[in-house]
């Protein structure tokens, strides 16, 4: 059974960095992409950022572009999400996912952990 734990949320002031971080386990993920996805209130959940476990391609949500950076640990299992830059609008809880390589749905979630950014 695959587990996504997510780590690293916080309040921040607009300008601030976070990084969060999420556990990967339960499976060996070289088939996987792991993706972030955020949802702020009254908002339909939106794509962030997603990185292919094996080769490490990358792609981003135009709304972080230059400012959010995905990547992973494979000696930790964990999938990185380095925030700089923030703005209000980025407030959300944010979400860890994974799917197969081959498939567009993701099938495992994390349960969320919050980023709150102050103005």
């Amino acid at each position: 059974q695959v587990q996504l734990v997510e780590s690293g949320g916080g309040l921040v002031q607009t300008g601030g960095s976070l990084r969060l971080s999420c556990a990967a386990s339960g499976r060996t993920f070289n088939r996987y992409v792991l993706g972030w996805f955020r949802q702020a209130p009254g908002k339909e959940r939106e794509f962030v950022a997603a990185i292919r476990w094996s080769g490490g391609s990358t792609n981003y949500a135009d709304s972080v572009k230059g400012r959010f950076t995905i990547s992973r640990n494979h000696t930790q299992s964990t999938v990185l999400l380095q925030m700089n830059s923030l703005r209000p609008e980025d407030t959300a809880v944010y979400y860890c996912a994974a799917r197969l390589f081959m498939v567009t749905s993701y099938d495992y979630w994390g349960q969320g952990t919050q980023v709150t950014v102050s103005s």
